[in-house]
């Protein structure tokens, strides 16, 4: 259709293709549509690429943003006078990330560039501790399961059933979301989520995602408020003989070895084969246990070189041995990633007891058989954590005493004189 004044006449084929100097027809179109993201489920993104659709971490790794939004604003605050509050750089890699996973669960509004930041009705509840145990699972569970699309579809497909194995979850994912960039880690973050807002049961031998209303029935059974399924452990170059080795995919697993046939070995090996090394694989990590190391040398040497030199390593305190204790001491130093590991039922010391480690239960193989699957999505949820923010990621040097590195001079090699 060609325009003529205010009258819409017919326009022919030669009109369309005409393009002269002093007339171009105009061509009546449909308006044009307005660009902008493709829908959430993915099916309307552009063919081959991927979209972020889920978080990079927990709800429960983010909560303490918005827990500090509340204690000592309430509802809304200055971005800079919150981090200066919290002793925190408001420009540092880690704060900016924090802002926007918080933003992503809907915990809380503003970007890492806004001058407010403020909290969400949902996040002011879930970060209100005096709130009802029911009104804080029921806003929790909006943030940590309907408010991700990914996450909500698993929920609906799984609710009420045992679930099934990882790959199983993550092709679900891949159907409904065809350019989903990470449905592994979406799985794992899933999991770790409906865990901590206690939604896995073990019933008849099996792990079975429980609908929240159950959850909800069950809340006056609990002591107070909400918990997770396990205790919280809150919250992120020497000379060897292996330099050939691509440090960027080890990943070196401190723990108890002992004898062979020995309790320590026997338990060091479940951990190991289990959870570890198939945590690890889905990451791109190979495995290695001081025993393992196959060339010869000192073997000390070897191993503080595994501990100062591999893209992340694991801690397992179990059974409290001395020397996994002095070397996670050796990677904190290193503020290199690691993530902690424990056995339920055997003591964190204090000077650790305050980061996150994953908690197993082996009390009896009708316990640890059915949650095999979340312990590993568990796993490779803090070791992605742990890869993207190594300062903050189960650091205890880095959280409570960062300056701990400007005590040493430039060389490093001798205290300043400051007390």
């Amino acid at each position: 259709m060609v325009q003529n004044s205010n009258r819409v006449v017919p326009a022919t084929k030669a009109d369309a293709d005409t393009d002269t100097e002093g007339t171009t027809p105009q061509v009546a179109r449909s308006p044009r549509k307005k660009k902008g993201r493709a829908k959430l489920t993915g099916k309307t993104a552009k063919s081959g690429s991927r979209e972020r659709l889920c978080p990079r971490t927990s709800l429960e790794d983010v909560l303490p943003l918005g827990e500090a939004i509340h204690r000592i604003a309430g509802r809304k605050i200055r971005r800079l006078t919150l981090f200066e509050k919290m002793n925190r750089s408001p420009s540092s890699s880690t704060s900016r990330a924090w802002i926007v996973q918080s933003a992503k669960y809907r915990v809380t509004v503003g970007t890492e560039r806004s001058e407010y930041l403020e909290l969400t009705d949902d996040g002011f509840i879930a970060c209100d501790g005096s709130q009802p145990a029911r009104l804080l699972l029921e806003a929790k569970f909006r943030l940590g399961i309907v408010n991700i699309p990914p996450f909500k579809k698993l929920y609906e497909a799984y609710v009420g059933h045992r679930l099934p194995v990882r790959d199983v979850m993550r092709d679900l994912l891949i159907d409904e979301f065809p350019h989903i960039d990470t449905p592994e880690s979406c799985v794992d973050l899933f999991l770790v989520n409906a865990k901590y807002l206690q939604l896995l049961r073990t019933i008849a031998g099996a792990e079975t995602l429980i609908p929240l209303e159950q959850a909800l029935e069950e809340l006056p059974q609990l002591p107070s408020g909400l918990r997770a399924s396990e205790p919280r452990v809150s919250t992120a170059e020497i000379e060897g003989t292996t330099s050939y080795m691509d440090w960027s995919r080890i990943c070196f697993y401190i723990s108890p070895i002992g004898k062979e046939h020995g309790d320590e070995r026997k338990h060091a090996d479940l951990f190991l084969n289990s959870f570890v090394r198939p945590a690890m694989e889905e990451i791109g990590l190979t495995v290695v246990r001081a025993d393992e190391i196959p060339e010869s040398g000192m073997i000390a040497t070897q191993i503080y070189e595994h501990i100062c030199k591999c893209a992340l390593a694991i801690s397992d305190f179990s059974l409290g041995s001395q020397n996994v204790f002095y070397e996670t001491a050796l990677r904190h130093a290193s503020r290199l990633p690691i993530v902690h590991i424990i056995r339920k039922g055997d003591a964190i010391p204090f000077d650790v007891n305050q980061m996150r480690a994953v908690i197993i239960d082996t009390t009896d193989i009708y316990t640890l058989v059915p949650k095999i699957e979340t312990y590993r999505a568990e796993i490779a949820a803090q070791a992605r954590k742990a890869l993207e923010d190594p300062l903050h990621s189960g650091n205890p040097i880095t959280t409570f005493y960062p300056q701990f590195w400007e005590l040493f001079r430039p060389n490093g090699s001798t205290l300043d004189n400051e007390p």
